[in-house]
């Protein structure tokens, strides 16, 4: 019989699909990693086991404990299935951007959730960093994960996501293309692909709003350039620990519209239902496309579910509203 002892044995080993219509005008193959088949339909999973299983063999969580974390709403499903079967609870503390259904998803699977105004300075004590780090004060057993400079998240990408791509290609990766946010992927995979071969080119994507891009060409942190912005994921108003700058090639902005736009089309293009953060990656990967050639091989990552985002960008009246759409 075939079978898996817990769902937790079902994280990685996503596969790659190749991407056709939407990238016609890409003169490489483009290949997608669909993140989506890990159980809590994310990335995430990767880096919240692996956050969570060094935490309990270094002690800083504890049994029957409670986790506790400030996230967009992926680390915290990937966070709230392993809690649910390794025994701990969970608060999670989310800015009020982010989509209705991601807070339901977490409160579906037993989390409770705390949510935070997301136009206020990263130090307020009513950001999600704040309200985060105060919970875990103030909450008797309580470990704070951190996934912003919690080495455990570049470093799970660094063990399972670098290596399956670097197979599945046979090692004729060139490009690797993703969006930025925690920089855990990036970094991780980043640093593995590079290890293997250091010509292949690394892209992050990042958004209008966000420090990243800035920070990267020229060393400063600009605070002019934060600004509230609508795309979930990526960019960041802050400089985390995971982002490893010295293995990323090169960042590319997109806009809240195009990412919101180029969402829709992954799904009406080639049938892959993906989150906002893949319309950001496909529309910047679309962007940087002269840097391709004939012969390259162009793994883009896809991160997250588009059931996450059905009340946004796969709303038309929700796309209306916000102008994306006639």
């Amino acid at each position: 019989m075939q079978y898996y002892n817990n769902i937790l044995e079902t994280i990685g080993n996503t596969p790659l699909v190749k991407l056709n219509k939407i990238v016609s005008e890409v003169d490489a193959l483009v290949l997608a990693k669909v993140e989506t088949f890990n159980p809590g339909n994310s990335v995430k999973d990767r880096m919240a086991l692996k956050m969570i299983e060094d935490a309990e063999k270094d002690g800083r969580l504890q049994p029957n404990g409670t986790i506790i974390e400030g996230t967009s709403g992926n680390t915290g499903m990937g966070l709230a299935i392993a809690a649910t079967l390794k025994g701990y609870k969970c608060i999670f503390v989310m800015a009020d951007k982010q989509s209705k259904e991601k807070v339901d998803i977490l409160r579906a699977v037993g989390a409770e959730v705390v949510v935070c105004p997301t136009a206020v300075e990263p130090d307020d004590p009513r950001s999600y960093y704040s309200v985060s780090k105060r919970l875990a004060a103030e909450t008797p057993n309580a470990w704070y994960v951190n996934q912003y400079d919690n080495p455990s998240n570049a470093a799970a990408h660094y063990e399972s996501t670098g290596p399956e791509i670097w197979k599945q290609t046979e090692g004729k990766i060139t490009h690797f293309v993703v969006g930025v946010g925690t920089g855990g992927t990036i970094s991780g995979v980043g640093k593995y692909l590079k290890e293997k071969n250091p010509n292949i080119k690394i892209w992050g994507i990042d958004t209008y709003g966000s420090v990243f891009k800035k920070y990267h060409e020229t060393g400063i942190f600009d605070e002019k350039e934060i600004y509230p912005y609508v795309t979930e994921g990526i960019g960041e108003d802050i400089l985390p620990k995971n982002v490893h700058f010295d293995v990323i090639d090169g960042f590319e902005k997109v806009t809240d519209k195009d990412a919101a736009i180029y969402t829709k089309k992954l799904a009406v293009d080639e049938g892959i239902f993906v989150g906002n953060s893949a319309g950001a990656a496909i529309k910047g990967l679309l962007q940087i496309k002269d840097n391709f050639k004939k012969d390259d091989v162009v793994v883009i990552l896809f991160h997250d579910h588009g059931s996450r985002y059905v009340g946004k960008m796969f709303n038309d009246d929700w796309m209306k509203k916000m102008g994306y759409i006639e």
